[in-house]
């Protein structure tokens, strides 16, 4: 008892003594520091409720994200294959116009070189008649009335004979060549058979006898040589 009283006597003693705001200073230190670590562990435990609550968001937002990412990638994909597919296409139609055009270019500088080659083609067969007349003026003068007392004759056979070889000269230089084939394969292309003829000593396909002469300009035939043909055994 005297112990206690003795204490309480002190503690009234300091009370008396001392101001009243140091006597309740380290009592509210005390009580500041308690009500600081309470805060912050109610601090740290909603921060730690918002993180909890925010993670699901935050997951969500994230697979939204990469889903659209995806989606936007299978889109993109697909955009380019159509291109591509396109741009083939269009390659393809490109080279196919190309090779028509060359093929349009080629066929209409053959068809200017062939103008230029058979333009007289008709011009030409007409002068094959006037040919054929002065061949056959030519051949019908007989040899033994060329002499010297029949000098009218003699010239006028003269001047046909200058005039078909003049005509043959002209001929020849616009690619216009005489075709007389004795003695030569026959050929389909340039010869017509008119008949076949046993001959002997002569090779079966080979051309007898021509009765009318052909002519062809450059590689094409004008006229075929009418001709008889050897006959095979």
């Amino acid at each position: 008892m005297s112990a206690s009283h003795d204490g309480d006597s002190m503690l009234h003693a300091l009370v008396m003594i001392l101001p009243v705001s140091q006597i309740f200073q380290p009592l509210r230190r005390v009580s500041l520091l308690r009500c600081g670590t309470l805060r912050t562990c109610v601090q740290l435990m909603c921060t730690a409720t918002q993180q909890r609550d925010s993670t699901p968001t935050q997951n969500s937002e994230e697979e939204k994200s990469k889903a659209s990412s995806e989606e936007r990638l299978e889109s993109y994909t697909a955009e380019k294959a159509k291109l591509e597919d396109q741009l083939k296409d269009m390659t393809d139609k490109y080279k196919r116009a190309l090779a028509d055009t060359e093929n349009l270019r080629q066929r209409s500088q053959k068809l200017v070189e062939e103008a230029k080659l058979y333009g007289i083609q008709g011009f030409c067969k007409d002068l094959l008649e006037v040919a054929d007349v002065l061949e056959k003026a030519t051949e019908s003068v007989p040899k033994e009335e060329l002499k010297a007392n029949n000098p009218h004759l003699k010239n006028l056979y003269e001047g046909l004979v200058m005039t078909e070889v003049q005509m043959q000269k002209v001929f020849k230089k616009h690619g216009v060549i005489k075709l007389n084939p004795v003695n030569a394969k026959f050929d389909p292309y340039e010869h017509e058979a008119l008949f076949h003829v046993p001959v002997e000593g002569k090779e079966p396909g080979t051309v007898a006898l021509v009765t009318k002469v052909g002519y062809k300009l450059h590689e094409r035939t004008l006229r075929p040589a009418l001709v008889g043909v050897v006959k095979g055994t």
